[in-house]
């Protein structure tokens, strides 16, 4: 399993992923899903991955590499792609080109070779972007009215990320809540797990401001952890009690 989010703020871009992988309980793997490509100056972009790891591969490797446009004899690859929108397009082309030429193994066999895509970043004369690419190509983009996207175990940090995030959220505190979304999957969910990648990128600067990891003796993650988990506790602590059963009859409590 995998936990990864976006989170597409007026500041800027947000993307972070978990490290985990497992084919079963005594076979637990640490694979890098969040990959970064740039050229500074001209375009910064993001792609974050979930689901089988071996076709996932296959499609990054695909998109860097190149496929032929039958049409125009260009070979396509991310780093060309003159806009976000045909970017994503072409994510979305790889992934039907792999699952054609290498899906019909994974079905014989019983095996899931779903993916999806998270997919950032900026091109030079365009503006940020957003997108989640499913495993049949298709796709969609985030919008100011809900920020952010997210694949692999996302129901456990979706609740953060409904009640914190905001298109005007400054861009640290996109991160923070991002860190406590993937912190909150994690406390739920053995499947995700340290390593962290994070990259973060402002408009218009054509370069990631961070594309760091997060290791498991990291001392600030440590801390959130810590002070979030003391925190629920507070705000639990904080709320008065329900006052339904002091409001039902005392012979009703005895039934």
């Amino acid at each position: 399993m995998t936990y990864c989010c976006g989170i597409l703020v007026r500041d800027g871009l947000v993307m972070i992923a978990d490290t985990r992988t497992n084919a079963g309980l005594d076979n637990i793997s640490t694979f890098r899903k969040l990959h970064v490509f740039t050229k500074p100056g001209e375009r910064v972009m993001a792609v974050a991955s979930a689901g089988n790891l071996s076709i996932s591969q296959s499609v990054l490797s695909t998109l860097t590499e190149g496929v032929e446009n039958p049409d125009t004899g260009e070979l396509e690859t991310l780093t060309n792609a003159p806009t976000m929108f045909q970017a994503a397009q072409r994510i979305g082309r790889a992934i039907r080109h792999v699952l054609e030429t290498e899906g019909t193994a994974p079905r014989a066999e019983d095996i899931n070779f779903d993916v999806s895509f998270l997919f950032g970043g900026q091109i030079k004369g365009g503006r940020m972007r957003l997108f989640m690419v499913y495993p049949a190509g298709n796709f969609i983009e985030c919008t100011t009215d809900t920020p952010y996207l997210q694949i692999g175990e996302h129901k456990y940090g979706k609740p953060v990320l409904d009640r914190a995030v905001t298109y005007d959220v400054d861009l640290h505190d996109a991160l923070k809540v991002g860190l406590v979304s993937m912190d909150s999957t994690m406390r739920s969910n053995l499947g995700v797990g340290l390593p962290i990648d994070v990259l973060i990128a402002r408009p218009d600067v054509l370069q990631p401001e961070l594309n760091y990891r997060i290791e498991a003796d990291e001392p600030y993650f440590h801390d959130l952890r810590a002070r979030w988990s003391a925190a629920l506790r507070a705000a639990h602590q904080g709320i008065p009690r329900p006052p339904y059963l002091d409001a039902v009859a005392p012979t009703a409590k005895t039934r």
